[in-house]
């Protein structure tokens, strides 16, 4: 039993899978940034991406069973040939689509035309920004990277986002501690961004750093990696479980291999009957009811007020 098993059975939880509501498609680990939180570890170096075989039969499966959500995420998702394409495809099967995006991937010449793109197929933007100050941001992403951050907002709010659309920020801690209170958190977003740089978003993801990748490296070499996964079992809150994002979500990777969430898919945890399954293997009926895969990374989902894609749970 892993650790965060044990939690479940000492809470006489479950864990399974419900309806499919959203296929999250990441299109592999090109990066523009290479950011110490990094559960990708993506990268500007990374050659690993989804070619046109595979991005033709996930929209194939697209078209054939209209997931209410499509999540494009990578690396930067933008940096996939297929990017477009796969905006395209679910917004004409009437899905929600959401753009996972760094905001410095539009301050690239190559990419200027990407605000632009995004309102007009009004993709939902889940934008990456730890935090209202440029020491914590420039300190997890790269210098100068918060100056580029605060450029490519304005030119979404010059677009609609943050008022018309949807933008959400998502904030990750600094270190190995959990996420303070999402909606105490927001406000003071609110408040700085508008008051700085009279920016406007719509709402904010605080999400608990995953200890895989990058980051468990981080914690291993600063030698926390046991302190911040006894801080995640003894933060466990079973309020928490019933909104994980494993229940609906199915995580698509490069190879059109399927997995329950995103941070399974970095550690190779992919689903399995008898075989290893790829997504068009697999069909919405199919996967209802199975037993979801867990490890001890799972902790940070469940910890204090919970977190996944979509921010606190409880």
């Amino acid at each position: 039993m892993t650790p965060f098993d044990l939690q479940l059975a000492r809470h006489g939880l479950t864990l399974a899978r419900q309806n499919v509501q959203t296929l999250q498609i990441n299109v592999g680990r090109k990066c523009n940034q290479t950011c110490r939180h990094c559960h990708v570890d993506a990268a500007p170096w990374r050659t690993e991406m989804m070619d046109a075989e595979v991005a033709s039969r996930v929209c194939d499966w697209i078209r054939a069973h209209r997931p209410e959500v499509v999540d494009i995420t990578g690396g930067a998702p933008e940096l996939s040939a297929h990017f477009r394409l796969f905006v395209e495809t679910a917004r004409d099967c009437g899905c929600r689509v959401i753009d996972r995006n760094n905001l410095t991937i539009i301050e690239t010449a190559a990419f200027a035309w990407l605000p632009e793109y995004l309102a007009a197929h009004e993709v939902e933007v889940v934008a990456s920004l730890p935090c209202y100050s440029a020491e914590n941001v420039d300190a997890q992403r790269g210098d100068g990277v918060f100056d580029k951050s605060i450029s490519a907002l304005k030119k979404l709010n010059s677009f609609g986002y943050g008022t018309r659309l949807p933008l959400s920020l998502v904030y990750n801690p600094l270190g190995a501690k959990l996420p303070p209170p999402q909606a105490a958190l927001e406000a003071d977003f609110k408040t700085e961004l508008r008051t700085h740089f009279g920016i406007e978003f719509t709402r904010l993801f605080a999400i608990a750093n995953q200890p895989i990748a990058r980051f468990a490296q981080d914690l291993r070499e600063h030698g926390q990696w046991d302190n911040y996964l006894e801080l995640l079992a003894n933060s466990f809150n079973p309020a928490t479980v019933e909104g994980l994002m494993c229940r609906s979500t199915l995580s698509v990777g490069w190879r059109g291999e399927v997995y329950d969430c995103d941070f399974n898919q970095m550690l190779g945890m992919q689903l399995r009957n008898g075989k290893a399954l790829s997504l068009w293997d697999v069909t919405p009926a199919y996967l209802a009811g199975w037993a979801i895969q867990t490890g001890a990374h799972c902790l940070a989902c469940t910890a204090g007020a919970g977190s996944s894609c979509t921010g606190a749970l409880n």
